[in-house]
């Protein structure tokens, strides 16, 4: 099975510009954990998660660290710290979104897909034609196709 045949063809997107709240509405009434970010042009640019609003209301930590010589040795990462510092002030989507989005093409193998959510961590693959959103695949998804291929 190919993505194309297991995908849901109506997705839930958002701009750049969409308040972070409207994303959150969005998911709510929607009942969905994810939504991709669309340029106006329908380019995939960036993916908000549950977990990404999360980040918002976590209570930050700064790294800590070891001073040594006159610098610093962190015992965590300050690129991480950064990253949820910027997420949780954020306003818009574009300032929450994950911008390094894995996607696939609409003939991608469903154990391709589930591979690629297992090794990335990720929940949901948006699916591309000629570089445009056409579609996404979700675990639900997958495994709805992994039953039909046990029956």
């Amino acid at each position: 099975m190919q993505a194309s045949e297991i995908m849901s063809r109506e997705v839930y997107t958002v701009y750049p510009d969409t308040p972070v709240a409207d994303v959150v509405k969005l998911m709510i009434e929607k009942r969905i954990s994810g939504v991709p970010v669309i340029s106006r042009q329908g380019s995939v640019i960036g993916i908000i998660s549950e977990g990404d609003l999360l980040l918002k209301d976590k209570d930050l930590r700064y790294p800590t660290f070891i001073s040594l010589l006159g610098g610093m040795i962190y015992l965590e990462s300050p690129k991480r710290f950064e990253e949820e510092f910027r997420k949780s002030i954020a306003l818009k989507a574009e300032e929450i979104m994950t911008s390094e989005v894995i996607t696939v093409d609409e003939a991608a193998r469903v154990s391709q897909m589930a591979g690629l959510m297992t090794e990335q961590q990720i929940n949901r693959l948006p699916v591309l034609r000629a570089g445009k959103l056409v579609g996404i695949v979700t675990r639900a998804d997958i495994l709805r196709a992994l039953v039909t291929d046990f029956e």
